[in-house]
Order: C-alpha cells, then sequence, then structure tokens
C-alpha cells in the first residue's frame, strides 16, 4: 500500500484505484505494476514501548523514594522524565481501558473491573468500537505491535475456546500476545495464551521457572524477530507485568534481599519514604503524611507474631517488585543492544492503581480467604513463615504496607477519591525527543493522556474512522508540551474520578472528595445511600498530600465542585453509581450476559480445556452432580476446578475413583471407591448434596460407580463466590496447581480416555440464610 493515502484519518487506508488493465500478456503493459506494500509509518517515527506495573503505589518505587530496589525505573528516570502527578482509575481493568482508548474509564464501559461489569451503559465491560485502541491506530500506521503479560479488558463470556476473540489482544491491535487474561495469575504455575490458543509453560518452579522472566524472554525474542524481519518498522510493544499484584510470588534470594529492611515498620516507613520524596524533588518540601484511617493499627501497636508476619509480606512485596524491574532491565538491555533505545519512546507506568488493601489488616497466606471474608489466625500463619512467596502460598500483604507504599497520601486502590488510589509514578524516556535528561515533570496528567502523546511523538492525526467505526473524541491531552518545558502550565485542567462509589473531581488544583466504602473491612459498615456520603475540599496548590479538608472553610466552592462532578459524570456515562461488588460478580445480579443461562445440565467432551468460572455452570451453593463417562484402565484426573487453593475434583488414583473438595487450601475433603476400575466403560459420578440454608454451607458428596454408591463424605463448608481468578476448569487433566496432593501438578492427565462429563445443577437455594460464623462479606473481592 506504501504512502497513506487516506492521511492517516482513515483506518485501515483506503485501497488504491487500479488502472484498467488493457493488455493480454505482460509484455504489453506500459510500465512496471506497483507491489502492494504495507502502509508506511511516518518518517522518523520512534519505536514505543509501554511498561505497567499491577498495583504498586507512588512511595513503592525507589525513582519515587520508595524502598523498593528498581535500578530500571531509576536509570530511565535519571536519564528521562519523572511525572509526579499523573494518574489513574483505581482499579485495574479501568485504568487500562482508559490507557489502550486515551477516553475516560466509564466513557468505554470499563466502569469497574470486567467481573464487576453491568447493563449499565459505562460499566457493561465491552470497548464500543468507536474507541480504537492504541495498538489498532498504530498497527494502521505501520507499527509491529506484540503484547505480553496481564490482559484484563475482555469480556469474561468472551474468554473461551469459541470467542468471539475480537477483544482478546490479538483483536484489539496487536500482532502478537504472549500472556494471561485474568486480573491476576500464579507466577509459578500460569494459564497463558499466545494469540487465543492456550498454552502452559514448560518450566516449573523447581526449574526456575517464574512468570516475569518468561514474558520478558518471550518479549526480547519478539523484538529480535521484528528487527531481523521488518527493521524499516517501529515496533509497540506493550509489557503488562503481573508484579506486584497478588500472589506477591518470588524466588527466595530476592526476599532475602530485604531481610530486616521492614522491621522497623509501616509508621516508619512512611517518614523515611516522604524524606526520600523531598529529597528527590516528587514531591513539594512542604508536604506531609496524609491522616492515618481510623481502625488500621500502628506498628507499635502489634505482637511479635504480628510484625514477624508483616515483615515478611513487605519483603516479599520488595523483592517481587525488584525482581520485575530487573527483568525489564533484560529488555532494555536487548534494545540497548540492537541500536534502539535512542528512538524508542519508553513509558513505564509504576502502578495502574495505588498499592492494595484489599489484604486485611494481617496479610494472609492464600488471598482467596479474605476475599470471601476469612481471616487467618496469626500464629498459625507463622507456621507457614518460609512458604510465603513460594508456590505453596497465594499471599497479599497487609494494609499497613499498602498505605505506606502510597505515601504521602491517604487510601489505597479502589478509593478513587483520594490520591493515595489514584496517583503512580510515571517516567517517560525517548533520549532522541528529550533532552532534558533527569527533569521533574509536575503538571497534572492522567492515564488517557498517554494516547495522544503517543500520536503526537509519531506524527500520527487522530483517527476519524477505524475499521468502518466513526472515532469518539479522546478525552485524553498530549504531555508532550511538556517535555521542552518543566514549567509549562497545566493542560489538563479537569478530571474526575469515580470508583465503586468512591469519587471525586479536580480542577485547577483543588479537589473535592467523597470516600464511599473502606476496601479491607471484614463486616462492612452500612454506608448509607450515596446522598448520604460527606464531601472533603483540598487545595492541593498548598496541601499537595490532601491531608487538611477545608470544606468547612470553603462551602461555595465546594458546591461548585460538586456540580462539576454530576455534569463531569453525567458526559462520560458514570451514572448510575453502583457500590455493589460481591454481586457483581455473579452474572445474573449483575444483569450481564450469563453463558450458561437457565440450563440445568452441561456436557463437555474430553478435550474441553481452561474454561474460566464465568464459562461453565456454577456448582456453589446449590446441589449438583458431576458424571463422567470414562474408559478403565487409567489414573489421572477426570475432571477438575480451581487448585490448590480451592476448588474440586473427580480422578482416578491407584486405579480407585476419588473425589475431593478443597476448602481455600485449609480443608480437603476426600472420597475414595473401595474397588478398581475393571478395564472397560464405566460411569463415574459424583451427587453434591448442598444443606442450603445460605452461601458456602456444607453439604455431602455421594461417589458412585456405574450406579453403586461407592462411598461418601461430608463437606462441613464450601466456597461460595469463586474458586480462583486464575485457575479453570479442565475435563482430563488439572492445569495450573492440582487440587489435591494425590497427584502432580502439570502431570496429571487422565491415562485412561474421558470421552464425555456432565454437569446437572439442582434448583439453587431460595434462602439466603445468615453468613456462617466466623465468616464475612468483604467489601471487595480483590481484583
Amino acid at each position: 500500500m506504501g504512502v497513506p493515502t487516506g492521511g492517516r484519518r482513515v483506518l485501515p487506508e483506503p485501497d488504491v484505484p487500479r488502472r484498467a488493465i488493457t493488455t493480454c500478456g505482460p509484455d504489453g503493459a506500459p510500465r512496471p505494476f506497483d507491489p502492494v506494500r504495507p502502509t508506511e509509518p511516518p518518517a522518523g517515527a520512534p519505536n514505543v514501548v509501554l511498561v505497567v506495573l499491577d498495583d504498586l503505589g507512588f512511595g513503592s518505587s525507589s525513582a519515587f523514594g520508595g524502598p523498593c530496589r528498581m535500578p530500571t525505573a531509576d536509570r530511565l528516570a535519571d536519564d528521562g522524565l519523572r511525572y509526579t502527578r499523573f494518574h489513574v482509575t483505581a482499579l485495574c481493568s479501568p485504568t487500562r481501558q482508559a490507557l489502550m482508548t486515551g477516553r475516560n474509564h466509564h466513557a468505554v464501559g470499563m466502569g469497574a473491573t470486567t467481573e464487576m461489569a453491568t447493563s449499565a451503559p459505562g460499566y457493561t465491560g465491552y470497548r464500543p468500537r468507536s474507541a480504537a485502541t492504541l495498538a489498532r491506530v498504530l498497527q494502521g500506521n505501520g507499527y509491529s505491535t506484540a503484547a505480553f503479560g496481564k490482559w484484563h479488558q475482555t469480556p469474561p463470556a468472551e474468554i473461551s475456546p469459541v470467542g468471539p476473540f475480537d477483544r482478546w489482544p490479538t483483536g484489539e491491535g496487536f500482532d502478537h500476545f504472549y500472556g494471561f487474561m485474568a486480573c491476576e495469575m500464579n507466577h509459578w504455575y500460569p494459564l497463558l495464551y499466545e494469540g487465543t490458543t492456550p498454552v502452559e509453560p514448560s518450566r516449573r518452579p523447581e526449574d526456575g521457572y517464574h512468570l516475569s522472566e518468561d514474558l520478558v524472554d518471550r518479549a526480547v525474542d519478539w523484538v529480535h524477530t521484528q528487527r531481523s524481519l521488518t527493521p524499516d518498522r517501529p515496533f509497540f510493544t506493550y509489557l503488562a507485568f503481573g508484579a506486584s499484584h497478588a500472589p506477591l510470588h518470588v524466588a527466595p534470594e530476592w526476599r532475602e534481599r530485604y531481610d530486616g529492611a521492614f522491621d522497623d515498620g509501616w509508621d516508619r516507613l512512611r517518614e523515611t519514604t516522604l524524606a526520600r520524596q523531598k529529597a528527590l524533588g516528587v514531591v513539594p518540601e512542604a508536604t506531609e503524611l496524609a491522616p492515618w484511617p481510623d481502625g488500621v493499627p500502628h506498628w507499635d501497636e502489634l505482637d511479635d507474631t504480628r510484625r514477624a508476619l508483616g515483615a515478611r509480606f513487605m519483603e516479599t512485596f520488595a523483592g517481587f517488585t525488584e525482581h520485575a524491574d530487573a527483568q525489564l532491565g533484560r529488555f532494555v538491555a536487548a534494545l540497548e543492544e540492537l541500536g534502539a533505545m535512542e528512538n524508542t519512546l519508553f513509558l513505564y507506568l509504576l502502578g495502574d492503581n495505588g498499592a492494595s488493601g484489599e489484604g486485611g489488616i494481617e496479610g494472609t497466606h492464600v488471598e482467596h480467604r479474605l476475599g470471601h471474608g476469612m481471616v487467618d489466625d496469626p500464629a498459625e500463619m507463622l507456621t507457614h513463615l518460609d512458604e510465603i512467596g513460594g508456590p505453596a502460598s497465594y499471599p497479599i500483604a497487609p494494609v499497613g504496607w499498602a498505605l505506606a507504599m502510597n505515601t504521602p497520601y491517604q487510601w489505597t486502590k479502589q478509593v478513587a477519591s483520594h490520591f493515595g488510589g489514584t496517583r503512580d509514578g510515571l517516567v517517560v524516556h525517548w533520549p532522541a525527543g528529550i533532552a532534558d535528561r533527569g527533569g521533574l515533570r509536575h503538571q497534572f496528567h492522567h492515564v488517557i493522556d498517554v494516547l495522544p502523546t503517543v500520536l503526537e511523538c509519531a506524527g500520527i492525526p487522530q483517527p476519524t474512522s477505524v475499521d468502518g467505526t466513526p472515532q469518539q473524541p479522546i478525552d485524553g491531552t498530549s504531555m508532550r508540551y511538556t517535555f521542552a518545558d518543566a514549567d509549562a502550565p497545566d493542560r489538563r485542567r479537569t478530571q474526575y474520578f469515580e470508583m465503586c462509589g468512591n469519587r471525586g473531581v479536580y480542577h485547577d488544583g483543588w479537589t473535592a472528595v467523597t470516600r464511599h466504602g473502606t476496601p479491607w473491612e471484614m463486616v462492612p459498615t452500612d454506608s448509607g445511600g450515596f446522598r448520604d456520603d460527606v464531601w472533603e475540599l483540598y487545595d492541593t496548590t498548598t496541601d499537595p498530600s490532601q491531608a487538611h479538608d477545608v470544606a468547612g472553610e470553603h462551602p461555595e466552592l465546594l458546591a461548585r465542585l460538586r456540580e462539576l462532578f454530576l455534569v463531569e459524570a453525567a458526559k462520560y456515562q458514570v451514572f448510575p453509581l453502583d457500590d455493589r461488588v460481591t454481586e457483581r460478580e455473579n452474572p445474573r445480579l449483575a444483569g450481564r450476559l450469563d453463558l450458561v443461562g437457565d440450563r440445568t445440565s452441561v456436557t463437555f467432551r474430553g478435550s474441553t480445556r481452561r474454561l474460566i468460572e464465568e464459562t461453565v455452570p456454577n456448582v456453589k451453593n446449590r446441589s449438583h452432580a458431576v458424571v463422567a463417562d470414562v474408559e478403565a484402565p487409567g489414573d489421572g484426573v477426570l475432571v477438575a476446578q480451581g487448585g490448590r487453593f480451592g476448588g474440586w475434583a473427580l480422578y482416578v488414583s491407584g486405579g480407585r475413583a476419588c473425589y475431593v473438595y478443597n476448602f481455600f487450601g485449609l480443608r480437603r475433603h476426600t472420597v475414595r471407591a473401595d474397588h478398581v476400575l475393571a478395564a472397560g466403560r464405566h460411569e463415574v459420578r459424583v451427587d453434591f448434596a448442598y444443606d442450603g440454608g445460605g452461601d458456602g454451607r456444607g453439604g455431602t458428596a455421594t461417589l458412585r460407580v456405574d450406579g453403586l454408591v461407592v462411598g461418601a463424605v461430608r463437606v462441613d463448608a464450601t466456597v461460595p463466590y469463586y474458586f480462583s481468578f486464575d485457575e479453570t476448569f479442565d475435563v482430563g487433566v488439572d492445569l495450573g496447581t492440582p487440587v489435591t496432593d494425590d497427584y502432580a501438578a502439570g502431570d496429571n492427565a487422565f491415562t485412561g480416555t474421558v470421552h464425555s462429563v456432565r454437569v446437572e445443577l439442582t434448583a439453587p437455594d431460595p434462602e439466603p440464610g445468615p453468613e456462617p460464623e466466623g465468616r464475612h462479606r468483604r467489601v471487595m473481592a480483590s481484583h
């Protein structure tokens, strides 16, 4: 195709009209024909590398004064620019959708995470075709594009072998994808995709495998290939690490680098971090620590057990973070070896929201327990101290460390009203386009500003039509005006924020905010209606950390800003506000597409793999049966859902049919047949009779072979809301971590034949009943 014919405003470029052919043979052609060529990029267009770390927080990275040593971030910042007032949306999916589209998250249907989507326009979880992604625009302008790592933007109902795939990475502008689709992933036993094809790593933790290293290996290989085959085309590489989101998984040698570093606790760390931030100039000298929230203990209020646990959690977090940054350093080294760094626009987002407070007051050895309101006993956790970070754990740190990681701001991830949930560090590095090395930029900016920045640097106009669809306006403002002028006045003067009912608005240095919920409450108090929320007012020109509420001093200004929020919220599809969380994880309660629908019986064939919970029958909180049609002899898994930290499996061990129910890794209830399956075809069936009376109740599992009862087991409690965000439903094998220690991880496929597996559901329990003793609903499950 060559030189663009549509002025780059219409993508893909319109076809070039061909002249009429009036000769029968090639010898009679008036001139040689031109070969078809791909669209040429603008002359001198830079490569683009966009890196995102997860759940980091403004005060985590050494590049912004934090305790996590991040030499790659330091180096890029010292040779580029640090943006000190850069903002995100307070949760994963919304930030990523805004990043990729340049539009506010509600304006593109991502008002919350994909697992919390509803039918309301701002919350559907479906990116409208009128908001083409950055990858698609660059792809349409001659770039090679590839994404590695976390995606978390595809509607759950579409994450299955039958798609559709147009909202997967390869359908949204990326030529290549290697990574995971979920909100989080086990870094020792990940379940990954290459393009849209499920893949598993060939190595395991005992072989030295780690997901962060794998992602960078793949990214380096792709860039090497791209440079070899198409050196004249610029590339766009999106590298989204799972670090430092739970589970905090890292090898002991990385955690040991921080032995004893956090023994003084989170209160002292906030003080030392703020001092380093002032020395770096990333916060003004007059900045104060924001108030500490009620209900979160100070370090000196903890006993020795909780301090030992707390220190280990933070050591693991820091090691996990440094390890990810070190892997990125390998990618940078590869670009330098290729001579590509000089003209590569490198944007390093040190977080997609504030650090996570979803670990609760204590933290946990297994994150999913806290997501269901189960608080681990610190004394019991201490017996597993050396497992934290390893394959036998799925940890998340206590909220005290999240508050420290968000220094000097208050609150955490989810809380879009305050900077602790929405402000993260940004490093921009581009030797060919930025002369100020090590500069600071204090202009107010937002994640929606990344896309227009990249387009301006590449010399690409904002398209008016992509793939036949007219484009809605881009909400972002390019940051390039700041590259050469540290003192340039702000061009982003207004920005609204909202997440789970927490909301606020920024305008010309002032913020009006109201917090609606508390992420780490095990028993949430009645927050009342939205009209009852108390609004706060901050002058961030004199109080940059939102430490002093001046609402009482400026009631008229507060009233004007509240009106401004209403205007912005109406404009960008924020209404109706929705503070439901757990309910929204259920498709029927949320009002989004339920792939199973009203079916009470679904049959899967023996090759079915990698189905997430929203694409299979929901066996939780109701009686059900699982029926496997198998051919013996053989050992291994017939069907499994979940993994080491919660789930169930029907399998054959030593030739005997077995069933196990795994309750959050705390208890495994197993029933085994007495006799070996004879050679031939059999029906292996488990009937689970649910007690009823509420969510998470117990039941009895009865195992049958060819209609005869061969055993039963009492299950005293069940998983009420979700087994896992990273494990899947698999027929004939248990991918990821094993539900039971009766079979190994990976090498557990049934050696006979699984012809089919049928899941049958009875009517759901009609009586909600009280919560089981010791378990409470959380404000938010972890995303």
